[in-house]
């Protein structure tokens, strides 16, 4: 866009209200012809809308986002395929099921995560099914990374076992570099909580010394 248009743009967002929140600045219109839904983006979940991350970036709103033609088997046991965890008995936003194998269910957001943690890898996690089900993921909203898998980062760093030890924080305050690591102290490094791919010094993320739990911005 050209910086005219990017202030027309601006302007015409700060008239329209999130049909979620219901506040203004809300730039993202439903691509259904007719619809006037607008919202955020990160206002999205909750509003149960889909975002495509691929082609012409197209959004939807709830009532007119697509859906999967995923069957319900009889021998299906509602239970998620990557956390373990109960799902709903049906395909819905927050359940989605495999195209390929029409078996495996899991939740969105456990799928969203697999999706940014496998990169490059990803596929069904049941079948390994990767072309069909990496396209009907992108249709449905998920988002996916073009790296390599994150636990083929981790044993890059070092032999098999061996545990990520430098800051990964987009600015490193340590006088002693990314990788200066103390047992103790600000400078204690606090490891992503669900990769283990990525690390922190505590005080690069103001992270408090009671904190045990910390997740980087992939996961």
């Amino acid at each position: 866009f050209l910086v005219g248009d990017t202030r027309n743009i601006i302007r015409e967002a700060a008239k329209k209200s999130c049909f979620i929140c219901y506040k203004p600045g809300a730039s993202i219109t439903c691509c259904e012809t007719g619809c006037d839904r607008t919202f955020h983006l990160p206002c999205a979940p909750d509003g149960e809308c889909v975002t495509q991350y691929f082609g012409a970036y197209r959004s939807f709103c709830w009532e007119h986002r697509p859906q999967q033609a995923v069957q319900a088997r009889p021998s299906q046991d509602n239970t998620c395929s990557i956390c373990l965890d109960t799902v709903e008995n049906k395909i819905s936003y927050k359940t989605m099921g495999c195209p390929a194998c029409q078996d495996a269910r899991f939740h969105r957001h456990c799928i969203q995560r697999l999706a940014l943690h496998a990169g490059i890898g990803f596929r069904c996690p049941c079948c390994l099914n990767q072309d069909p089900f990496t396209m009907e993921m992108l249709t449905m909203g998920i988002r996916l990374s073009k790296r390599p898998p994150s636990w083929q980062s981790v044993q890059a760093v070092g032999p098999l076992g061996e545990r990520h030890g430098r800051c990964d924080a987009g600015t490193c305050l340590c006088p002693g570099g990314r990788e200066h690591v103390e047992e103790e102290g600000p400078w204690q490094l606090q490891l992503c909580s669900s990769c283990a791919a990525e690390g922190t010094h505590q005080h690069c993320s103001s992270l408090g010394n009671s904190t045990y739990s910390w997740e980087c911005n992939t996961c």
